[in-house]
Protein backbone atom coordinates (compact mmCIF):
# COMPACT_ATOMS: atom_id res chain seq x y z
CA UNK A 1 0.00 0.00 0.00
CA UNK A 2 1.39 3.16 -1.07
CA UNK A 3 0.74 6.10 1.47
CA UNK A 4 1.79 9.69 0.81
CA UNK A 5 4.96 11.06 3.34
CA UNK A 6 4.71 14.34 4.94
CA UNK A 7 7.69 14.45 6.82
CA UNK A 8 10.38 16.76 6.32
CA UNK A 9 12.81 16.75 8.94
CA UNK A 10 10.98 18.75 11.57
CA UNK A 11 7.84 20.06 10.14
CA UNK A 12 6.43 22.06 12.90
CA UNK A 13 2.39 21.72 12.86
CA UNK A 14 -0.10 23.97 13.35
CA UNK A 15 -1.96 23.73 16.98
CA UNK A 16 -5.29 22.53 15.72
CA UNK A 17 -3.52 19.53 13.89
CA UNK A 18 -4.25 16.26 15.49
CA UNK A 19 -4.73 12.50 14.75
CA UNK A 20 -9.04 12.78 15.12
CA UNK A 21 -10.86 13.94 12.30
CA UNK A 22 -14.51 14.97 12.18
CA UNK A 23 -16.01 14.39 9.09
CA UNK A 24 -19.25 16.12 8.07
CA UNK A 25 -21.64 15.90 5.16
CA UNK A 26 -21.33 11.70 4.84
CA UNK A 27 -23.90 10.08 2.72
CA UNK A 28 -26.21 8.03 5.28
CA UNK A 29 -25.84 4.71 4.00
CA UNK A 30 -22.03 4.76 3.80
CA UNK A 31 -20.38 1.29 5.35
CA UNK A 32 -17.44 1.15 7.35
CA UNK A 33 -16.44 -0.52 5.17
CA UNK A 34 -16.27 1.89 2.35
CA UNK A 35 -14.79 4.71 5.28
CA UNK A 36 -11.67 2.51 5.74
CA UNK A 37 -11.13 2.61 1.88
CA UNK A 38 -11.85 6.56 1.65
CA UNK A 39 -9.67 6.94 4.52
CA UNK A 40 -7.15 3.82 4.60
CA UNK A 41 -5.07 5.15 1.53
CA UNK A 42 -3.58 8.11 3.53
CA UNK A 43 -2.25 6.04 6.42
CA UNK A 44 -2.91 3.16 9.28
CA UNK A 45 -5.98 3.93 11.05
CA UNK A 46 -7.10 3.04 14.34
CA UNK A 47 -10.47 3.62 14.39
CA UNK A 48 -13.40 4.96 12.75
CA UNK A 49 -16.35 5.46 14.59
CA UNK A 50 -19.76 6.22 12.16
CA UNK A 51 -22.87 8.45 13.71
CA UNK A 52 -26.05 6.37 13.77
CA UNK A 53 -28.34 8.38 15.98
CA UNK A 54 -30.96 10.87 14.31
CA UNK A 55 -29.22 13.63 15.09
CA UNK A 56 -25.27 11.95 14.23
CA UNK A 57 -26.32 10.62 10.73
CA UNK A 58 -23.91 11.31 8.54
CA UNK A 59 -20.96 12.78 10.53
CA UNK A 60 -17.88 10.19 11.72
CA UNK A 61 -14.81 10.33 13.97
CA UNK A 62 -11.71 8.94 11.77
CA UNK A 63 -8.47 8.13 14.21
CA UNK A 64 -5.36 7.78 12.51
CA UNK A 65 -1.94 6.17 14.45
CA UNK A 66 0.22 9.04 13.41
CA UNK A 67 -0.56 12.89 12.92
CA UNK A 68 0.94 13.18 10.05
CA UNK A 69 -1.10 10.76 7.85
CA UNK A 70 -4.00 12.45 9.96
CA UNK A 71 -2.67 15.69 8.08
CA UNK A 72 -2.97 14.27 4.54
CA UNK A 73 -6.49 13.14 5.02
CA UNK A 74 -7.61 15.92 5.84
CA UNK A 75 -5.66 18.18 3.08
CA UNK A 76 -6.71 15.38 -0.03
CA UNK A 77 -10.37 14.57 1.11
CA UNK A 78 -11.88 17.98 2.53
CA UNK A 79 -14.16 18.54 0.00
CA UNK A 80 -14.06 14.70 -1.71
CA UNK A 81 -17.05 13.66 -3.70
CA UNK A 82 -18.61 10.45 -2.12
CA UNK A 83 -21.83 9.97 -3.37
CA UNK A 84 -22.55 13.18 -5.07
CA UNK A 85 -21.50 14.57 -1.48
CA UNK A 86 -18.75 16.81 -0.59
CA UNK A 87 -16.93 15.75 2.54
CA UNK A 88 -16.22 18.34 5.40
CA UNK A 89 -13.28 17.26 6.71
CA UNK A 90 -12.24 18.72 9.97
CA UNK A 91 -9.56 18.05 13.20
CA UNK A 92 -11.28 17.43 16.22
CA UNK A 93 -11.17 19.62 18.65
CA UNK A 94 -12.93 19.28 22.37
CA UNK A 95 -13.22 22.53 23.29
CA UNK A 96 -15.86 23.51 20.37
CA UNK A 97 -17.87 20.63 20.79
CA UNK A 98 -17.93 20.85 24.52
CA UNK A 99 -18.93 24.29 23.93
CA UNK A 100 -22.14 23.23 21.30
CA UNK A 101 -23.11 21.18 23.69
CA UNK A 102 -23.19 23.45 26.64
CA UNK A 103 -24.97 25.66 24.47
CA UNK A 104 -27.88 23.25 23.49
CA UNK A 105 -28.29 22.69 27.16
CA UNK A 106 -28.72 26.23 27.74
CA UNK A 107 -31.20 27.00 25.28
CA UNK A 108 -33.01 23.76 26.63
CA UNK A 109 -33.22 25.37 29.72
CA UNK A 110 -34.18 28.76 28.41
CA UNK A 111 -37.54 26.90 26.93
CA UNK A 112 -38.23 24.96 29.92
CA UNK A 113 -37.71 28.13 32.37
CA UNK A 114 -40.26 30.20 29.48
CA UNK A 115 -43.16 27.25 29.55
CA UNK A 116 -42.78 27.65 33.25
CA UNK A 117 -43.07 31.16 33.61
CA UNK A 118 -45.69 31.34 30.36
CA UNK A 119 -42.77 33.80 28.63
CA UNK A 120 -43.40 33.96 24.74
CA UNK A 121 -40.58 35.88 22.53
CA UNK A 122 -42.27 37.09 19.00
CA UNK A 123 -39.69 36.61 16.62
CA UNK A 124 -40.94 38.75 14.10
CA UNK A 125 -39.72 42.17 15.13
Amino acid sequence: MATISLRKGNTRLPPEVNRVLYVRNLPFNISSEEMYDIFGKYGAIRQIRLGTNKDTRGTAFVVYEDIYDAKTAVDHLSGFNVANRYLIVLYYQQAKMSKKVDMKKKEDEIVKLQEKYGVTINKDK
